[in-house]
């Protein structure tokens, strides 16, 4: 860090101690204090700095289960295909690709001359090598459910490739472009699991340095990048800071030049700061909390809609997001494929209590949630406590460190001894289409570990629309599929669907290029601090 920034980082981290003093150590108001100064843009050398909610689970992209992890990882890896800023299905390693008319049989040519960051050749059999490795059910990988359609994986010649399917399915391709399907370097494939998810060789502008668990992950140029110019930083990050008054903090200060997310109430604070803008667009992600399904109270599906009744969705939105968000009207976004309306649960405690008695809790209940450490999180939680106290439900929250979360969750094997009564969750599809948006949260075959039906939701008809959906490759046949998935589901409320949340993120104004996708994962590539 240069003497300048530095200084204004100690400068402002008094400001904060002794406002601490006096108001019982809120940090998110103390972000208040105004910092007059614009942050002094680093050199090209000393890179950007990265400020995000938590720490990095994985840099396995093929068994990651969080768009945080994928932000690092994009830096690293690139996929056959990807998606542009409107999620179009753009080339990345692939030069080209084509389908039969089924859509069973996909047949990519590869650019040449690509290098993995460990120095093995990126070619037809290093597809192969990944494709089989997503594919094979015995990996237990969490991302295999988007390959579990592949039959086999041919290499028609050094730079040529054919996946065949065991049924049509004709968003494949959307598949192909999530993040998940990166390519990793055979060479780094012989590494365990375990060892793999620590030390990651792909294609991508950026190489692996190091990562600090709850520190920092730190990638550096990759000099023989193939696009000439990119990229244009030395390095760049990564720093976890759960606590949201603590990102703000360090954009003030210039100690981050951008960070994800900013959370809503702050975002006035940091439209006041000079050299400091603050960017949104519209996401793909659905909040919600589950309710486990195979416990009791939440067997009975009376009393999961009284909790959908319980909760004021257009309060949440203002009190949790200030706004920045919409109430979801389906288990999916807006902008996701095959979209379809529901009637919104209107906030009705009267009828919630009503619900209630009729299941027989006229006095309520008490229950437990789980979910993340960070601020937002917490208030999210926090919020739900009073809204069901309203109606007689007695919430205990329980934050948890992802890890922590991470275990108890998917370290079930058994739905029967699954602890998880409530969990606060949001979700977005990385691959823009209905099929990821529900079937690894609605169907049958994904109760944990396997996938991320945490409701333990199961229903025959939706696992037979579901799979209806994912085995053709009429898409006007998976519309009507995917909507009456999505107004069976709505009904039996498995879900408390909260809203969909705008992007909201917070960079120094010498930083361009470092993009959003819709899905919240950040894009790397053209990253650059541009002189005034």
């Amino acid at each position: 860090m240069k003497l300048s920034r530095l200084l204004t980082v100690l400068s402002l981290a008094l400001v904060l101690v002794v406002a601490g003093c006096s108001n019982g150590g809120d940090s998110e108001e103390d972000t208040s204090s105004k910092n007059n100064e614009k942050a002094t843009p680093p050199s090209s050398e000393e890179g950007l700095t990265i400020a995000v909610e938590s720490n990095f689970t994985s840099l396995d992209p093929h068994d990651t289960n969080d768009n945080q992890s994928y932000s690092a990882q994009s830096a690293i890896y690139e996929g056959l295909l990807g998606f542009d800023e409107d999620l179009n299905i753009v080339p990345v390693l692939a030069k080209d690709y084509s389908a039969n008319e089924d859509s069973t049989e996909f047949t990519f040519t590869l650019k040449e001359g690509i290098k993995f960051h460990d120095g093995a050749p990126f070619n037809a059999e290093a597809v192969k090598a990944n494709i089989d490795r997503l594919s094979n059910p015995e990996s237990q990988l969490r991302r295999a459910s988007l390959f579990e359609l592949v039959e086999k994986t041919e290499v028609l010649s050094e730079y040529e490739v054919k996946v065949t399917l065991k049924e049509p399915f004709g968003a494949m391709p959307n598949n192909f472009a999530h993040p998940a399907a990166a390519m990793i370097s055979p060479k780094a494939l012989e590494q365990s699991n375990q060892d793999l998810a620590r030390n990651p060789a792909g294609t991508g502008p950026f190489e692996f340095v190091e990562w600090k668990s709850g520190d920092h992950l730190t990638v550096k140029k990759n000099e023989d990048y193939r696009e000439e110019g990119v990229p244009k930083v030395d390095q760049i990050k990564f720093k976890p800071v759960p606590e949201s008054g603590s990102r703000v903090a360090m954009l003030q200060t210039g100690e981050a030049d951008f960070a994800f997310p900013v959370a809503p109430n702050q975002v006035e604070t940091l439209k006041e700061e000079d050299g400091v803008s603050i960017e949104t667009k519209p996401s793909l992600v659905v909040k919600y909390f589950s309710m486990n399904t195979m416990k009791e109270p939440f067997t009975n599906p009376k009393v999961r809609k009284a909790l959908n009744y319980a909760i004021d969705k257009e309060a949440y939105i203002k009190v949790v997001y200030d706004g920045y968000a919409s109430t979801t009207k389906s288990v999916i976004a807006p902008n996701t494929q095959h979209y379809e309306e529901q009637e919104v649960y209107e906030y009705d405690p009267e009828k919630a209590k009503e619900l209630l008695a009729e299941a027989g809790y006229p006095d309520g209940f008490e229950t437990t949630i789980w979910g993340g450490t960070s601020s937002l999180k917490q208030k999210m939680m926090s919020f739900y406590k009073q809204q069901l106290s309203e109606v007689g439900v007695t919430l205990n929250v329980v934050p948890m460190e992802g890890g922590t979360l991470g275990d108890k969750i998917w370290g079930v094997d058994n739905p029967e001894d699954a602890e998880l009564e409530l969990y606060n969750g949001g979700w977005s599809p990385s691959t823009a289409d209905a099929d990821w948006g529900m079937r690894p949260l609605f169907s049958s075959n994904s109760f944990p570990p396997d996938a991320y039906n945490t409701a333990y939701y199961k229903n025959e008809k939706v696992d037979e629309l579901l799979q209806k959906g994912l085995s053709t490759a009429d898409d006007e046949k998976r519309g009507e599929y995917y909507a009456e998935a999505q107004e069976i589901i709505w009904d039996e409320a498995p879900w408390v669907p909260l809203a969909v949340p705008d992007l909201l993120y917070g960079k120094q104004d010498y930083v361009n290029g470092l993009t959003m996708l819709p899905s919240g994962v950040m894009d790397l590539k053209q990253a650059e601090i541009v002189s005034e």
